[in-house]
C-alpha cells in the first residue's frame, strides 16, 4: 500500500467534515499532516469562498450543513467571526502532533470550532482545546512562539503544495490526490485498487 497522508487545517469545515468520516471510510489509516491553509492561498493565488460574494458564502455554509446532517454528525455551529485567523491554532497542531497527541488535539479543535462555535483565533481558546486534549496549556503557549514549530507549519505547507495539494482536505494516496471532504470514497476506491507489494 503507498503511503496515504491526510491534509488539513482545522479551520476549514471540510476538513472537519472529513476528519469526522476519514477513520470509517478508508480501509487503512492515513497519517495526518497539518497545513496552513492561508498559505496555500498565498501560494496558489487563491482565497477563501467565505469572502466576499455573500450569496456564495450562503450557499458553500448551507451545502456544508446539509452534509454535516447527510453524515450524521452534530448541527453546526459556527464561530463568529469565521473564517478567521488560524496561524496560531495550526502552530499548536504542529505541536501536538510532535508531542504525540495530535490527533486528540485536532479533533478538540475541530469539535471546539464547528460543534460548539469556538473562536480558535482566541489563543485561550486554543489552550482549552490542548487541554481537553490532554496537553499542557502553557507548553502550548510557548510552542505557538517556537520559532522550530513555525518553520516546521511553513516547510509542511510548502511541501504539500510542491505535491500539488492546493486545498483542505486532501488525501494523498501514493502521488494521486482526492480534494474535497466528498472525495473520501473515491480514495478509499483507489486504495483498495492498488495491489500489494
Amino acid at each position: 500500500m503507498p503511503p496515504v497522508t491526510f491534509y488539513f487545517d482545522v479551520g476549514s469545515p471540510y476538513a472537519y467534515l472529513a476528519a469526522e468520516r476519514i477513520a470509517r471510510v478508508l480501509p487503512e489509516p492515513a497519517r495526518w499532516q497539518p497545513v496552513l491553509l492561508g498559505g496555500l492561498f498565498k501560494l496558489t493565488g487563491r482565497n477563501s469562498w467565505a469572502l466576499g460574494d455573500d450569496r456564495r458564502r450562503q450557499t458553500g455554509v448551507a451545502e456544508i450543513e446539509r452534509r454535516a446532517r447527510g453524515y450524521g454528525l452534530p448541527p453546526l455551529r459556527w464561530p463568529d467571526p469565521w473564517p478567521a485567523d488560524y496561524l496560531a491554532v495550526m502552530r499548536a497542531t504542529t505541536y501536538a502532533f510532535g508531542a504525540g497527541s495530535g490527533h486528540e488535539f485536532a479533533m478538540s479543535a475541530f469539535r471546539s470550532a464547528f460543534q460548539r462555535g469556538t473562536d480558535l483565533s482566541i489563543v485561550a481558546h486554543v489552550l482549552d482545546a490542548a487541554r481537553d486534549a490532554g496537553l499542557e496549556r502553557d507548553d502550548v503557549q510557548a510552542a505557538i512562539q517556537d520559532p522550530e514549530i513555525k518553520r516546521s507549519l511553513r516547510a509542511a505547507t510548502d511541501a504539500a503544495f510542491e505535491l500539488g495539494v492546493l486545498g483542505v482536505p486532501t488525501v494523498a494516496v501514493g502521488d494521486r490526490l482526492f480534494w474535497g471532504d466528498d472525495r473520501l470514497e473515491d480514495a478509499a476506491a483507489h486504495m483498495r485498487s492498488v495491489p500489494a507489494r
